[in-house]
């Protein structure tokens, strides 16, 4: 098996495990038992229980599809206007390109986390600030990368035929400049995903993330860091998750290198 497929592979065991847990978990990851904190495994809670008698594994399925969704979504907004404004830039030049330029080089001089703080006061929730503020900060990489590359093909035979048969923008970049940059780009797709999820556990670790009670992996590792001595099995759970999901997202995209 190549380091792709283990990759996907682990990914899929992930998602499945995010998705479907819910369908068997007759807890839920909110409902406590303070009775039962810390806790070993039993049938209502298989990875046993948090400081507050919450099941482990109801909170690692929601915070797992809490992590994937903000960190997909956010990619793929800052994939689709990084590559339309890349592609733009390089089309047009000019003007156009300097000023998108400047405008890329304006966001990337404000560090990603007082972006998304920034985010955080203009949106109402938590999740959208996530996402917005992430986008944001991501957008750079795509727009930096598609414009580099589509300058060059630009400039290919090909492009000048498509323009010369009355074939529009659209088409020239999904039937020739895609097939050639594409790759590259899915490429920085799944890094950018491995980021964002990175990120969004950081911020959670240090208390400027995730409200309690939602669970997420940053702050399922704060909340459990004080009992790592009675529990650590509890802690370790978080942590595994996270270098888990962070592992295969970069096994699949260093195999597209």
């Amino acid at each position: 098996m190549t380091l792709s497929r283990f990759g996907w592979a682990m990914l899929a065991l992930l998602l499945a495990f995010a998705l479907l847990a819910p369908l068997v978990d007759p807890v839920g990851p909110f409902k406590q038992s303070l009775l039962k904190a810390l806790s070993g495994a039993d049938a209502a809670a298989p990875f046993g229980y948090d400081h507050l008698g919450r099941s482990i594994f109801a909170r690692l399925a929601h915070a797992l599809r809490l992590s994937l969704m903000l960190a997909f979504a956010a990619t793929a907004t800052a994939a689709l206007i990084g590559i339309a404004l890349g592609a733009l830039a390089s089309w047009r030049g000019g003007w156009i390109d300097r000023a998108l330029c400047l405008l890329a080089d304006s966001v990337l001089a404000l560090p990603a986390l007082l972006m998304i703080l920034m985010m955080g006061v203009i949106l109402p929730a938590t999740a959208l600030a996530f996402w917005a503020g992430l986008a944001a900060v991501q957008w750079i990489e795509f727009f930096r990368l598609t414009r580099a590359a589509a300058r060059s093909h630009l400039a290919s035979p090909a492009v000048e035929a498509a323009t010369l048969q009355g074939f529009g923008p659209l088409w020239i970049f999904r039937r020739i400049l895609w097939p050639e940059i594409g790759p590259m780009l899915r490429t920085a797709m799944a890094f950018g995903v491995a980021n964002a999820i990175a990120a969004i556990a950081a911020l959670g670790f240090v208390s400027v993330g995730m409200r309690a009670p939602t669970p997420e992996l940053g702050l399922m590792m704060v909340e459990l860091l004080p009992s790592w001595r009675e529990a650590p099995f509890a802690l370790l759970q978080p942590v595994l998750a996270c270098f888990l999901l962070l592992l295969s997202l970069n096994l699949i995209a260093g195999a597209r290198k």
